[in-house]
This record gives structure tokens, C-alpha cells and sequence, in this order.
């Protein structure tokens, strides 16, 4: 377990992960070898969720466990460490609610006033990351060739994603309305000090920016819709 555990750091760290998730996975996934000692293979759903249980953690915070636990499963599936043809045995782990007023989202107004305020460099960041919901470390990995307007959708490889697996975003109307315009060509995020310049700005205009603002509105707002 601790060698698959090195293993996949070693192998996100290459993929360009941000300092701040490594650490995340470093920390759960050393705590995870810790506790369970056996063969991968004999760990069951079951276990994991009692343990997660037990540790008496913030809902938040046992969410973000289990995602770095899932992300561990499906790495060690691709590496054949787990059968392919079968589901892992965290898959079906359910993440804990989180109460909605622990959530803080943009208004639609507020959404506005960061579009039509932001530099040019900043606009497809926002836009991306609050109608596509895409986290800031997978965007930051992310270039222009992603994004295939006429096709309407945002291909993330598994190489690029957090959880370690390929997905494709769906382009809604109104993000393409914001990125029709705008120059694609190599990288979104150009530098990555301009994810830095996202708070900034909100502060420059009196709005609060919490932690994973943009990916929790939409989200929610995507949930209200569907």
C-alpha cells in the first residue's frame, strides 16, 4: 500500500497537481496505509466507511478524505493492482451531505459584475470555472485544445483529473456565449500566479471569494436546473 501510495503521488505530481492537493492526498492517503496494512484487494467498502466514520471528522472534511481514497482505487485499478472488471471497493461509498448553509455561492449579479470587471486572461477562468464547474487545479492543467466549441463540450483526461479518470463537460449556451470571443490558443490559466488574481479582484469589488465559490454555484445552480 505505501509503495502504491508513493507511486501515485510521484505520478500526480508529474501531471502538474498543485502543491496544496498533493499535500491533501500525501496526508490522507499515508493515514489510510496506516490504518489499513493489508493488500489493497482485501479492503472492503464497508471498512473504509466504518473508518471514515470513526474518525469523527467535519462532513467537509470526510468528503475530501474519501475523494483522495477514490482517486487511490482507481489508480491502483489502471495500474492492475484491482481487477478492471470489476467496481472498486470504495466506489459506492456515498460522500456525507453537507448542509447548505455551510455553502456559499455567487449570485447571478455578482457572477456579473466579475465577468464584465475581469482582464481578458481572467475571463475564461471564471467563466470555466462557474458554468463548467471545473476545479481550479484541473483547469490550471488545461489547454485550449480541451475545449471543442463546435462539438460543445470540455474533454479533462484522466491524467488531468483529480479523481483520476477521463470526463467530458458539456459547454452550456452561456459559456460559449463568453468564449466564442476570445483568443484560444495554449494554455487557459497562461500563468498560474493568475488564479492568485481571482480574490483580488472579488476584493477589489467588496464580493467575498470562499474557498471552491465558483465550482459550489455551479453545482448548485446545475442541481436546481436538472
Amino acid at each position: 500500500m505505501p509503495e502504491a501510495v508513493a507511486e501515485l503521488i510521484k505520478v500526480r505530481q508529474q501531471d502538474g497537481a498543485s502543491v496544496k492537493y498533493l499535500g491533501q492526498l500525501r496526508t490522507t492517503l499515508n493515514r489510510f496505509a496506516a490504518k489499513f496494512t493489508c493488500p489493497i484487494m482485501e479492503i472492503t467498502g464497508p471498512d473504509v466507511d466504518a473508518w471514515l466514520r470513526s474518525l469523527q471528522i467535519a462532513p467537509v472534511t470526510r468528503n475530501s478524505m474519501l475523494r483522495c481514497i477514490k482517486v487511490l482505487f482507481s489508480f491502483a485499478k489502471a495500474q492492475n493492482y484491482l481487477p478492471s472488471e470489476k467496481a472498486t471497493a470504495v466506489e459506492l461509498i456515498q460522500q456525507v451531505r453537507v448542509k447548505l448553509d455551510d455553502v456559499v455561492l455567487f449570485t447571478p449579479e455578482q457572477m456579473t459584475t466579475l465577468l464584465h470587471s475581469a482582464s481578458p486572461e481572467l475571463v475564461p477562468i471564471l467563466a470555466i470555472g462557474a458554468f463548467a464547474g471545473i476545479r481550479m487545479a484541473e483547469l490550471n492543467r488545461l489547454d485550449w485544445s480541451a475545449v471543442d466549441l463546435e462539438r460543445g463540450f470540455i474533454e479533462i483526461r484522466a491524467g488531468q483529473a483529480k479523481t483520476a479518470s477521463r470526463r467530458v463537460i458539456p459547454i452550456s449556451d452561456n459559456l460559449a456565449a463568453w468564449l466564442v470571443p476570445l483568443p484560444r490558443r495554449g494554455k487557459i490559466v497562461r500563468t498560474p500566479d493568475l488564479l492568485t488574481f481571482l480574490p483580488a479582484l472579488a476584493r477589489a469589488l467588496k464580493i467575498d471569494w470562499p474557498r471552491n465559490v465558483l465550482r459550489d454555484s455551479f453545482i448548485s445552480y446545475r442541481i436546481a436546473i436538472v
